[in-house]
């Protein structure tokens, strides 16, 4: 086994990067001190050199501009309110799954609807419902039933919320299945 010494994994930032002192690359810069103040373009070094003087860092909060806004502020407390914020965001971020629901050809009244019944708490909480048959023996002669017998499901799930497809009624050898959720 051939071993690789220059591979290194390499982990991608996560949220924005903020470039302080002597990071900030901009010749020059708009300066805010720490009461929010405007105090107007200068030079890197001479804004680097004022806030080292406050016992700040210079802090570039917006780096798109041009030239870049930057502030006289404690770096440390800085990235820790945004990573706290970051925190909260993700918090409130509504988290989407994609529940399974598994049907077969030979199904019984009563097992559909048991699956209608789990189908529907499903779209009701939110998340997205996978349908799926497995084909198992000489149904694979017969995929057009499993694609029926899915649709049927599908009409009476519509009669209960509206459903949008997000990927139809496929087949990938013995898996007849499809991918839908629940409009707002």
């Amino acid at each position: 086994m051939r071993i690789h010494y220059r591979r290194k994994n390499f982990q991608k930032p996560t949220g924005l990067i903020y470039r302080a002192n002597e990071q900030i690359r901009a010749p020059e810069v708009r300066v805010i001190d720490d009461q929010n103040k405007f105090l107007g373009v200068m030079k890197t070094f001479d804004a680097i050199k004022l806030a080292h003087e406050r016992e700040l860092d210079l802090v570039e909060v917006s780096p798109k501009e041009e030239p870049p806004v930057c502030k006289f502020i404690d770096y440390g407390t800085f990235k820790y309110q945004k990573a706290k914020e970051q925190r909260v965001q993700k918090a409130h971020a509504k988290k989407v799954e994609v529940k399974g629901i598994r049907l077969s050809v030979k199904m019984g009244q009563h097992d559909q609807d048991v699956r209608k019944k789990q189908a529907l708490e499903f779209l009701e909480e939110g998340q997205k419902l996978k349908v799926e048959i497995m084909l198992r023996g000489r149904e694979k002669a017969h995929g057009e039933l499993a694609s029926q017998r899915i649709g049927a499901f599908l009409d009476e799930l519509n009669a209960a919320y509206e459903l949008y497809t997000e990927q139809p009624i496929t087949r990938q050898g013995g898996n007849v299945s499809t991918i839908v959720g629940r409009k707002s």
